[in-house]
């Protein structure tokens, strides 16, 4: 029998159910809060258990080892270890107690560490602990925060000498570090951050000989891979932008944006060592750049001449830094780790030589 409703009057029992508008859209968006929250939940507790832990090893390093004997600092380890293994697990064993006193070395200030933790993890921290050179592990450390490098990215940036081959890593230590503490406070990239020498192009699979157009081709098939060689925040923009003044036309071989420095890029490649002329061509570019393609609030625009070699005479006699023109050699193939450390490191002997002569000279 039907049931009456309220009013009298009979409800069917074939009556067609109720349909809910927007079911899926409500769904797809509680589903989101629910992800986000669950993923902002596992980022404060991988940021409190990594301050824990640097916390621990801060207490160990000062509290307990302070001008005490190796031998007694083996003791203690094993016996707190031990203690706290049995309580806590094995995320407090003797090897991961010794990794925290190392961090807490590595990582001495607590307010840089804080200032890291939201896109640092913990295993971000044990990859940058093996770098001994503070500067280099401050760099990778607040360049993986401000790019999001993935713990992966980080050690293959460690791994293919990034560092090394930055504009920046040429310059006097104190230049380094004021450039890092104010990519620390403004989350803003210079060009010595972003400008490399050499940039590997092992990716484009070249062969023992090839072309000017050829080497372009292969850049634009693998722009992506390009994209990350040359840095943080560039964008493609032209290939062979034309470039009319009075009745002649010329073609720049690859114009890029980078937001993060707001300026237009331009790449001109070349096979071959670097020729004075390269100068005088990539100057016009950057000043019809600057005239007609400039938007407002950009800064002038930057060239990158790309070379097999270098001349660095030449390029130290004719300034081009200050006409916004960054000279790099590229490598199809990517060498040892040991021969590229050794090119790096005679690289920035040469450049540092030069500015102390810069300066010798200035004094006089």
């Amino acid at each position: 029998m039907p049931n009456p409703d309220p009013a009298g009057r009979h409800l069917m029992d074939d009556t067609p159910p109720l349909t809910l508008p927007h079911t899926h859209d409500l769904l797809a968006d509680i589903r989101e809060l629910i992800s986000t929250a669950r993923a902002g939940m596992v980022r404060t507790v991988n940021a409190e258990l990594t301050l824990l832990y640097w916390r621990i090893g801060r207490r160990i390093h000062v509290d307990q080892m302070g001008g005490r004997r190796a031998r007694y600092g083996e003791v203690l380890f094993k016996r707190i270890a031990r203690t706290l293994s049995a309580e806590f697990g094995d995320s407090f064993g003797e090897k991961s107690l010794r990794r925290m006193v190392q961090f807490s070395i590595a990582s001495a200030d607590e307010q840089i560490v804080v200032s890291l933790l939201r896109q640092l993890s913990w295993t971000h921290f044990i990859a940058l602990i093996p770098l001994s050179d503070p500067l280099k592990r401050d760099f990778y450390a607040q360049m993986a925060s401000t790019e999001g490098w993935s713990v992966r990215m980080l050690r293959q940036r460690i791994d293919s000498m990034l560092y090394e081959r930055t504009a920046l890593s040429s310059q006097p230590e104190q230049t380094i570090a004021n450039e890092l503490s104010a990519l620390r406070r403004n989350q803003q990239l210079s060009p010595g951050l972003v400008l490399r020498d050499p940039y590997v192009l092992d990716f484009l699979g070249l062969k023992e000989c090839w072309d000017e157009q050829e080497l372009e081709g292969a850049i634009l098939r693998e722009m992506q891979g390009f994209l990350l060689e040359l840095g943080a925040g560039f964008s493609f923009v032209a290939r062979q932008k034309r470039i009319q003044i009075d009745d002649d036309d010329f073609h720049l071989d690859l114009l890029f944006y980078n937001r993060r420095l707001r300026r237009l890029v331009a790449v001109e490649l070349k096979i071959g060592d670097f020729k004075p002329a390269y100068k005088g061509q990539m100057e016009l570019y950057l000043r019809w750049l600057d005239r007609y393609e400039r938007e407002e609030g950009e800064e002038a625009p930057l060239g990158i001449i790309l070379c097999t070699g270098k001349k660095a005479g030449q390029i130290e006699l004719l300034e081009l830094d200050r006409s916004g023109i960054h000279v790099a050699e590229y490598l199809t193939s990517l060498p040892s780790r040991e021969v590229l450390k050794q090119r790096l490191q005679a690289a920035t002997e040469r450049a540092r030589q030069r500015m102390e002569f810069t300066a010798a000279e200035i004094d006089r």
